[in-house]
Order: C-alpha cells, then sequence, then structure tokens
C-alpha cells in the first residue's frame, strides 16, 4: 500500500507495518540525539562564553540583538512554528542545522586562533558540531522515507569576512553557540511529534 503524507497507514496491511518501522527509527534516533544534544547546549554556551573575557563573561550576559545574516534564527514564534506542516518544519530544521554544521567549523576555527590553549571548549565545539551533522543526516533520512524533497545542501558562510576582529570573532562564536540551543529545543518536540503513535 502507498503511503501520502500525513495519512495514517492501514496497520492490518503488512506494508504499512513495514513503512512504521521504517520512519519510525530514524526518527527515534534523531529524537533521542536532540535529547542528548539539549542536555550539553547550555554547558557549551557557558564555557564558551566563559573563555571570551568581559564582557561575554561577565555575569549574566546576554545580546538577543546580536544575529547573523548567514545563520537563520531560532526566533519564531510558537504560533507560526506551529502553522506549519511537519514537512515545512523538517526543512526550515534541517537548513538551521546545515548552517550551524558549517557555523560551528567556523567557530572552532576561530577559537583554536584566539584561545588555542582552551582543549576543553575546543573540544565541545567539534563535538557540537559532530552532532549537528549527525542530526542533519537523520533529518534527511527522515524526509526521504517520507517523501518529502530534500532543499540542497548550500554553502551558507559565503564570503567570510576573515579580516574580522578579535571582538567580531567573539560575538559570531556567540550567536552560533546560541542558537545551536535554541534551534535544538526547537528541533527536539518537532521530531517527536513525527513517531508514529497510538492514533495511527
Amino acid at each position: 500500500a502507498e503511503h501520502r503524507e500525513g495519512q495514517c497507514p492501514d496497520l492490518q496491511d503488512d506494508s504499512a507495518l513495514t513503512w512504521i518501522y521504517k520512519i519510525a527509527e530514524p526518527i527515534s534516533q534523531a529524537y533521542s540525539l536532540a535529547l542528548y544534544m539539549q542536555k550539553n547546549t547550555s554547558t557549551l554556551l557557558q564555557t564558551y562564553l566563559q573563555y571570551q573575557g568581559s564582557p561575554f563573561s561577565d555575569p549574566g550576559f546576554s545580546a538577543p540583538e546580536l544575529q547573523l545574516s548567514s545563520l537563520p534564527p531560532a526566533a519564531v514564534s510558537f504560533k507560526i512554528w506551529h502553522a506549519l506542516d511537519d514537512g515545512e518544519r523538517l526543512s526550515q530544521a534541517k537548513g538551521a542545522f546545515l548552517a550551524l554544521t558549517q557555523h560551528l567549523q567556523l567557530v572552532g576555527d576561530d577559537q583554536s586562533d584566539l584561545n588555542p590553549g582552551s582543549p576543553i571548549l575546543l573540544a565541545q565545539l567539534g563535538a557540537a558540531r559532530l552532532r549537528a551533522q549527525g542530526l542533519l543526516g537523520n533529518m534527511a533520512a527522515i524526509m526521504t522515507v517520507l517523501g518529502l524533497p530534500l532543499p540542497p545542501e548550500e554553502d551558507t558562510l559565503g564570503l567570510v569576512p576573515f579580516g574580522a576582529s578579535a571582538f567580531e570573532r567573539k560575538c559570531r562564536g556567540y550567536v552560533v553557540t546560541r542558537e545551536y540551543g535554541h534551534w535544538t529545543d526547537r528541533a527536539k518536540p518537532s521530531l517527536n511529534s513525527l513517531l508514529p503513535g497510538p492514533s495511527c
């Protein structure tokens, strides 16, 4: 039996059960990874800020107005996000984690230059990039099983201003580590809602 997007398959059909198992595995893997990532995002942000010096390391530092044009912000209202269908949410999240994977590599390079004696921070940035890359692959697998079009993988960084000052690079890293946490918070419940449940 052919499955149509947004339609629950007939559970008495063996092919429908096969489809459920096929889609449940990548979703479960993605959700478990997002859950693990969520437990580490605040640690990454705090570690990052700690190594940048004042004002970043000052207690209570927050600069929500700082954004990067090359990185989609996760600050979309609850109403707008939930008005999107599953495919649109997956596509936006996949685009965000593609950008985050590339930006985390850039931040790691920046910090290798700015804070070469900070193996803990560099290790956390490297681990975050690998997890974002893993989640990106899981999302692509989910979209493939659901028959959703995969957005093209683009170079989100474009022409990075390599002459950026140390302060500008610190600001850039702050936005990336902050948005990594926000997008993880956004992705986890969206992935959970995709898991086939009793309603099917």
